[in-house]
């Protein structure tokens, strides 16, 4: 399922153009309701159920059904963002309600290392990977032709 908005506690992040929900959306669906202000899915059939709207709303006014892996069904999921991680509040059918608090990542923007410090090509036949590709089920390991 999408995600979906509760306009009763949606207050539209009190801004003037634009939400917290619509900067952190990867695909553009969230849109700010000027005449409401309030925010809401535009097109629901091309969300992706990533979660990143549901986790950054201040209000904690989006909600999106819980995976069948994550969460029996009809649980409800609710997660809350703090500086270094995220609660997890699961509700489940019964009423019973567990909490998980799982660490964010903390990397600073930008200091990222894209090839994850196997910077040259004699860095891949290292030790560090000796079980590839056997250990993918594969008879080679993929390369790009340049």
């Amino acid at each position: 399922m999408p995600s979906y908005v509760n306009p009763e506690k949606c207050d539209g992040c009190k801004a003037l153009d634009k939400t917290a929900c619509q900067h952190i959306c990867p695909n553009d669906l969230m849109v700010l309701d000027k005449d409401k202000m309030k925010a809401y899915n535009q097109d629901v059939s091309m969300c992706w159920e990533c979660y990143n709207c549901v986790k950054i709303c201040p209000t904690q006014a989006i909600e999106i059904r819980g995976y069948a892996d994550f969460v029996p069904m009809g649980a409800a999921v609710t997660p809350l963002r703090s500086t270094d991680s995220i609660m997890w509040t699961v509700k489940f059918r019964n009423g019973m309600v567990k909490r998980f608090k799982f660490p964010i990542r903390t990397t600073p923007e930008g200091a990222a290392v894209p090839d994850g410090g196997f910077a040259t090509k004699a860095d891949l036949g290292s030790n560090a990977l000796f079980t590839e590709p056997e250990s993918s089920g594969l008879n080679a390991i993929f390369t790009l032709k340049g």
